[in-house]
């Protein structure tokens, strides 16, 4: 995600790094070669195309503006629910810190380490990424249990099914309450809740061929602007078709990302910076040396 500062107008203006611009200028580039080469042929009367009825022009516009609108609010939505779906994650975290004060430290500090992994198998499960070895290592689990992992069709439930499995020996062996148990347990749901959500998310992207046909329809649009703009803007021609057409791919372009917030895109969610975080916290709270912050890179934070 890119971390920067907004309040200099004169930086966002020129920014390039994060920006959707690198990806559509050479749509752009065409767009305006074509948009110039038309307007030059038509001033030489080497070429004489009928002009697009500018009725029909802005109908298309207009249309095409309230999808686009559409998708990228869609698209913005999946966002922010990815979002607060990992705020949850780490607030659920805090809660799991909090109330297992009451376990032996021994068992508490197995808990906070399970959470930890599970927030490390969920973004490595959402970016489809295998597990790191030496880094399980450091929270207890062994060779054997981290090629499980790699396995597993569902590593984040294999988790929590031992921290429920831990949980329960300690109730039946009189360790906690039922009523302890009960509060414990339901912070293990919450967790799965979480899970469920993302992979709702990352399993169901917008359908198929209404992003193809509004994907369509945006370049169909931008190829067509000079032959609706030449006669009536002349030599500005190239630049406004240039500025609109910026506005219509970058924004088509802009949603494709929104719509896969877990991704390594400089527009997806900070996910190792946010696991990062959780470490940091429980490990803290189990008073345990804690790794460093993970800076942004650039203006890049992942």
């Amino acid at each position: 995600m890119i971390i920067r500062n907004k309040a200099n107008s004169f930086r966002l203006l020129f920014a390039w790094k994060g920006t959707i611009l690198p990806q559509v200028l050479p749509a752009l580039v065409i767009v305006m070669l074509i948009s110039a080469m038309f307007g030059l042929l038509n001033s030489w009367h080497f070429l004489n195309i009928p002009t697009v009825p500018s009725i029909g022009f802005t109908i298309f516009g207009v249309i095409l503006s309230i999808f686009i609108g559409f998708r990228n609010s869609s698209c913005y939505d999946r966002w922010w629910e990815g979002r607060k779906l990992w705020g949850a994650l780490i607030a659920t975290s805090r809660h799991i810190a909090r109330d297992s004060h009451i376990l032996n430290p021994l068992h508490r500090e197995r808990l906070l380490h399970q959470t930890m992994v599970f927030s490390n198998v969920l973004r490595d499960r959402l970016r489809h990424q295998t597990t790191h070895p030496h880094h399980f290592l450091d929270h207890g689990y062994q060779d054997d249990d981290i090629a499980y992992f790699n396995q597993h069709i569902n590593t984040p439930q294999h988790i929590l099914e031992d921290m429920q499995k831990d949980l329960l020996t300690s109730l039946q062996s009189g360790e906690i309450s039922d009523i302890i148990y009960s509060i414990l347990s339901q912070h293990i749901v919450s967790l799965g809740n979480i899970q469920a959500g993302c992979d709702r998310i990352a399993s169901t992207p917008l359908p198929y061929a209404y992003s193809v046909l509004l994907h369509r329809a945006v370049y169909c649009f931008c190829f067509i602007l000079p032959f609706s703009l030449e006669n009536i803007l002349g030599i500005w021609t190239p630049l406004m078709v240039g500025l609109i057409a910026y506005m219509f791919l970058g924004l088509d372009a802009l949603s494709g990302q929104l719509e896969e917030p877990f991704g390594l895109q400089e527009n997806d969610l900070p996910l190792d910076s946010i696991v990062r975080l959780i470490e940091r916290e429980l490990l803290h709270s189990l008073g345990k040396e804690l790794p460093p912050v993970i800076q942004a890179n650039g203006d890049n934070l992942l």
